[in-house]
């Protein structure tokens, strides 16, 4: 960082549109995230310009975690070592609409967003119509077995055969499920996460859910033994996965309302867009094998 004016470590809150993205942490030849984060600092003048993604990181810089390819997020944090004039409006005015950082932290010295955070959240947004309502809908599932299975995923367990991590698999997990029209909203969190467990575990109980595995599934996923590679579970899609939160002691984020409403209207121009495109298939979905209209 160059020579300036008095520096804090400060934390931001940070929300971004996943689905253009390489996953969070820079990487040479792609187009990341972390790489977007600290291009903006190097346009303030912050830290050294580098080639691509390359650029030099600030001091005491961290992120709460590495979202994968096509996941987005709301909570993310980021900290490091900041001018005091680095707000998150400031940190927005070199940032592309698809990241936005909404709310800002001074953070005690010595501060770690990633080894500090007590608890992460993840929230999947399923699209899975209520069988009880519409049980001849496509991907419709029973919300009591849903809810079931992540009761029966909740609390301690070792998780290795819902990751490919060989380390860190034991964890605590609580997970639940809203039901908000056609769509299942399944939040889980925990202290951390190994590698792709969450899209795991939402893959394991959407087909519980839907009748493709029986209940008894979830016990044998949990079980130590290794499940074979028929029984094992890919990840669900990326794309309905959003970092939702992450919780820290002792650190109290305020929202910068202006940085808040300008995040709001670049995520509400993407929603539109998005609303925009699946009306169009939709309406191809609808016409195909019908009669040809008349031409007037």
């Amino acid at each position: 960082m160059t020579d300036g004016p008095t520096t804090v470590t400060r934390a931001f809150r940070v929300a971004y549109d996943g689905r253009e993205y390489a996953g969070f942490q820079r990487q040479p030849h792609a187009t990341t995230v972390e790489g977007t984060l600290l291009r903006a600092l190097a346009e303030h003048g912050l830290v050294d310009r580098g080639d691509g993604p390359t650029h030099a990181t600030p001091p005491g810089y961290a992120a709460a975690g590495r979202t994968d390819a096509g996941v987005s997020a709301v909570g993310q944090t980021v900290a490091f070592e900041a001018p005091e004039w680095l707000t998150p409006r400031a940190f927005n005015g070199h940032l592309p609409g698809s990241v936005r950082a909404w709310a800002a932290a001074d953070a005690p010295d010595g501060f770690h967003a990633t080894h500090d955070a007590v608890r992460r959240t993840y929230r999947y947004h399923l699209y899975a119509p209520a069988a009880s309502e519409s049980p001849d809908a496509p991907h419709a599932v029973d919300d009591d077995l849903v809810r079931d299975a992540l009761a029966r995923l909740s609390g301690e367990h070792d998780f290795h055969n819902l990751t490919s991590d060989e380390r860190g698999t034991v964890r605590e997990v609580t997970a639940t499920a809203t039901r908000e029209g056609d769509l299942l909203v399944i939040d889980v969190a925990a202290g951390g996460f190994p590698r792709a467990l969450v899209r795991r575990l939402v893959a394991a109980v959407r087909a519980v859910g839907r009748g493709a595995a029986d209940p008894s599934r979830i016990e044998r996923l949990l079980a130590a033994e290794p499940v074979p590679g028929e029984l094992g579970v890919g990840p669900a899609p990326a794309a309905p996965l959003v970092l939702w939160n992450v919780a820290y002691d002792e650190v109290t984020f305020a929202v910068d309302d202006e940085a808040a409403e300008s995040a709001r209207a670049a995520f509400g121009e993407r929603y539109r867009a998005a609303r925009h495109a699946a009306a169009a298939t939709g309406a191809i979905r609808d016409r195909i094998g019908t009669p040809d209209e008349e031409s007037e």
